[in-house]
């Protein structure tokens, strides 16, 4: 098994000065070690300079157009009026005698070399949010750091490195080191050794230490130099250094390029673009827990679980604590011992007696935990004051489609504030300590870089030729190219307080089923005359069922009398008057692994809502309905599919999602393997399993992926000859796990397929990871090329100038930008044996995109890693009552050892819930779709 780590290095657009980041400071691979996404690579030299100076629907204007202006009436185009001037480093030339200088190299199927460079589409011209940096000749010095005695928390050793920082022994090299607060320093000059710098520890608002502080000895100890000049040598292509691990350099310029923003306060690190989150408003605890007594219905008012752990400063002390749970008793009813007053007193006395504070409400408000594992301090709520800069939790549908219209920025806004306001803030423009210190800076100016855009490919549907433009295409007058067949289907009306409809004989209930089955037969589907069987349920009201067991027992009821009356229905359309985070979940539930049911939800405010969008409403339900019984909607031509079509070929996507801000200690994560069944590559029957919480490598991948051939040899009479992987989910960091992991578990489960009369059977094999977790962002330079919010079109491709100098990998945006800045997914070939090149895979991937069976639409992520990704968050439906833990803020005051025990229970619950998984008369079928 091939070793090399992070073969990459983003080139950057300049003609040198370094290496590249995404919008300034790069973060640390989030894989560890070598995978540092941070560093691109292509032909470089020192010094010189630069030389430039879901995904929704809905159509988009018509490409071209030179008069595009932004809503004041100005240019959307990010420096549209500058030069951009692609560097002579990146033209044809440079990137040949790269190609040529791989021929030297052995050729293995790990971590395969880049055959060559795209040369589809039309040739366009970008910047990206890629920065040069200039690095110093001399070497870094890395240092290990020990603490001793050990720090019992995260937050004491921070405050340790910050104290250590300010010591006499230290102080004087503050300029030129920096570190990660745990375990790691570097420097730019060589330290004195041994080092071990005494820290007399004192938190604030304290001034300084107490006579009896504690006193920790911080040792840094050398252990390596670090040669910028062998940087150089990797990025710039040189065979020798194809092994080279460039991630102890890059982690260690990390540090050096966060640390002015870290001690400053700003946080830095994985947000290196223009990103947003939602934040916990400041203010007074006992204020918001007032504004969120209205739901506890009589209980002692708390917090919810998305919340987290939250930060809070005294008002009496002026402390900074963290909530370690809230309790079920007010100020005035909890008691406890105090020999300082003299025995037991209530918390309320307490504060009265020793700091003279009267509270406001000692009895309707509860008291938090501010204390520690080993020894418990109630504090009266309304004396903490939430401290401000604190990430919200988890956010529900409602919450998320707010946030998302607030952050969807337009590129020019997110690039204009990378520059302007990013750089000054982060200490990078002008460069500041201990940057300068370094001897490195950064230019200012985003790179530009060589693209293409690729045209859209043709679409066929049985009847009707669809007009694509911009990514997208109506389906008013075509037919499904296979239309399914409808036996028979229900209609359930889930009523659920808000009375939408006033019964069952609703003339609108009535109206929206018959438009509903005459979509489905306009668009090619069989369905059977009559009114479908109508199947009402009353919901009792949450108020008094908050997690809504009554109302999924009802619907379970329900749904199993009906089942036993006679032949299950080829499809359960199921209407909801609203969607909660209970009853949505248990029907999938109900519909996939109890009873073996398709099951489709439409909202009725949607359904029954703009009479302008009642039609696309529905077109996009009929999409799913036909996907679910086994039908194409439409395909693409053949010169689009022949890269797939050669040979005989099984597409495969693979996905892992996790538990989730909330969930239950010991969740299992759940993986998802989905594979195509024909020569269409429609159909995407799933194999779903659960394993440990957390872990992204596939435990069963043999199995599942034994499941998914086998299912390919029903359809076909025969097994594939090649099986082409797209692997979602993976940082660089993994991409050596995923070739450790999981690449011997799908070679096993060939090897599990050699019996009787298949003899021996092992197909070629090629395993591509798709990224969506990145920062890189791309910016036209011309409006020509641009759509009217100054994104990139659909097409979009990028493999040179932030690519990596080995590895096989490029960015694709097949997709339209509707919303905010568009993003690209960045594929990497990790494994090949098929042989696949530059246009090929490209090209390939960009046709497949407009495949997505549930939508008009090209998407961002090519269908069979989309498709496990909806697989896994269909898993998460059957165990919604492990991702959602009313208990989660007082889960921290247990011990370790209580810990590890519940996470097992937790696992073992979860493995009772999920049986057998998918009910058998599912499984071959996209039921998640």
């Amino acid at each position: 098994m091939s070793n090399r780590g992070q073969r990459g290095g983003r080139a950057p657009g300049g003609g040198g000065g370094g290496q590249s980041f995404p919008s300034g400071p790069p973060a640390r691979g989030r894989g560890g070690g070598r995978g540092s996404p941070s560093l691109r690579g292509g032909p470089l030299e020192r010094g010189g300079h630069p030389g430039s100076s879901d995904r929704g629907r809905g159509s988009s204007p018509s490409r071209g157009g030179s008069s595009q202006r932004g809503r004041g009436g100005g240019p959307v185009i990010f420096a549209e009026g500058a030069p951009a001037n692609i560097p002579s480093r990146l033209d044809e030339p440079s990137h040949d005698s790269l190609i040529k200088a791989f021929k030297s190299l052995k050729v293995i199927p790990e971590r395969p070399l880049r055959p060559g460079y795209g040369t589809s589409g039309t040739a366009i011209t970008l910047r990206a949010n890629f920065f040069p940096v200039r690095l110093p000749k001399g070497p870094f010095y890395d240092y290990v750091v020990e603490v001793s005695p050990k720090a019992k928390a995260k937050g004491i050793e921070r405050r340790i490195f910050e104290l250590m920082e300010k010591s006499p022994v230290l102080n004087q090299y503050s300029s030129s080191i920096a570190h990660d607060r745990a375990q790691r320093l570097i420097s730019a000059t060589m330290l004195p050794q041994p080092l071990d710098v005494p820290v007399r520890f004192f938190e604030e608002p304290a001034t300084g230490p107490a006579p009896d502080a504690p006193v920790y000895i911080v040792s840094i100890k050398f252990q390596r130099e670090l040669s910028p000049a062998r940087l150089i040598s990797f990025l710039n292509g040189n065979a020798n250094d194809r092994d080279y691990d460039p991630s102890p350099l890059v982690s260690s310029l990390n540090l050096v390029l966060q640390q002015h923003a870290s001690r400053t306060g700003m946080r830095v690190g994985e947000n290196r673009n223009v990103c947003m989150t939602a934040f916990i408003v400041p203010g007074n605890l006992g204020q918001a827990l007032l504004n969120f007594s209205r739901g506890s219905h009589g209980a002692m008012p708390s917090l919810p679980p998305s919340f987290g752990r939250i930060k809070v400063k005294t008002q009496h002390l002026g402390h900074i604590k963290i909530i370690r749970k809230f309790g079920t008793t007010s100020a005035r009813n909890t008691k406890f011992d105090c020999d300082e007053l003299g025995g037991v007193v209530s918390v309320e006395q307490y504060f009265s007696k020793k700091y003279g504070i009267k509270l406001k409400y000692p009895t309707d408000l509860p008291v938090v935990d501010i204390g520690s594992q080993k020894r418990v301090i109630w504090m009266p709520a309304e004396l903490c004051y939430i401290v401000p800069g604190q990430a919200y939790g988890s956010l529900n549908d409602q919450e998320t489609a707010q946030m998302i219209k607030f952050a969807c920025n337009p590129p020019k806004f997110n690039a204009e504030a990378i520059v302007n306001q990013g750089f000054p803030s982060l200490g990078l423009s002008p460069v500041k300590s201990p940057i300068s210190g370094f001897g490195v800076s950064i230019d200012t100016d985003m790179v530009v870089i060589p693209g293409r855009e690729l045209p859209p490919p043709r679409l066929s549907y049985k009847t009707g030729k669809p007009n694509v433009s911009n990514g997208s295409w109506n389906i008013m007058d075509v037919k499904f190219h296979r239309g399914a067949r409808v036996a028979s289907w229900w209609v359930v009306v889930v009523r659920d307080g808000t009375n939408i409809l006033s019964g069952p004989d609703d003339p609108n209930l009535g109206s929206l089923v018959q438009r509903f089955s005459q979509k489905l037969s306009r668009s090619g589907m069989s369905v059977p005359d009559g009114r479908p069987r109508l199947i009402p349920i009353s919901l009792p009201p949450q108020r008094g069922d908050p997690n809504r067991v009554q109302a999924i027992d009802i619907i379970r009821t329900t749904f199993k009398k009906n089942v036993a009356q006679g032949q299950k229905p080829s499809f359960v359309l199921v209407l909801l008057e609203k969607r909660d985070n209970f009853i949505y979940p248990a029907i999938k539930r109900i519909g996939d692994v109890e009873l073996g049911i398709q099951t489709v939800h439409m909202q009725l405010i949607k359904a029954l809502g703009d009479e302008r969008k009642q039609d696309q409403y529905l077109s996009n339900v009929a999409l799913k309905v036909n996907t679910k019984l086994g039908g194409n909607n439409h395909l693409l031509d053949e010169s689009a599919m022949k890269w797939l079509t050669k040979k005989k070929t099984m597409m495969v996507g693979i996905d892992v999602t996790h538990p989730g801000p909330g969930s239950k200690e010991g969740t299992p994560s759940i993986a998802a393997v989905v594979a195509s069944v024909d020569d269409d590559f429609v159909q995407f029957p799933a194999s779903l399993r659960i394993q440990q919480s957390k872990k992204e490598m596939l435990a069963e991948l043999d199995e599942m992926l034994v499941e998914r051939l086998l299912s390919y040899e029903k359809n076909n009479k025969k097994l594939p000859e090649r099986v082409l992987v797209f692997r979602d989910g993976v940082s660089e960091g993994q991409f050596d796990k995923v070739l450790s992991d999981e690449l011997p578990q799908i070679l096993n489960a060939f090897k599990k397929l050699e019996t009787g009369a298949r003899k021996k059977y092992r197909p070629q094999l090629s395993i591509i990871i798709c990224g969506k977790r990145h920062h890189a962002r791309f910016y036209p330079t011309n409006s020509q090329y641009a759509d009217r919010n100054g994104n990139t079109r659909p097409g979009t491709v990028v493999d040179k100038g932030v690519t990596a100098v080995f590895d096989f990998d490029f960015y694709l945006q097949p997709h339209a930008g509707l919303q905010g800045t568009v993003k690209a997914t960045h594929y990497t070939v990790v494994y090949d044996e098929i042989g696949f090149n530059a246009d090929e895979i490209q090209k390939g991937a960009h046709d497949t995109s407009y495949l997505y069976a549930r939508a008009t639409k090209a998407v961002s992520l090519i269908p069979p890693a989309y498709y496990a990704d909806l697989a896994c968050e269909r898993g998460r439906c059957y165990l919604n009552n492990f991702l959602v833990d009313d208990n989660a803020s007082t889960s921290s005051s247990r011990g370790r050892y209580d810990r590890d025990e519940e996470r097992k229970r937790v696992f073992q619950a979860a493995r009772e819930a999920w049986g057998e998984g998918i009910h058998p008369d599912l499984r071959e079928r996209m039921f998640y779709i």
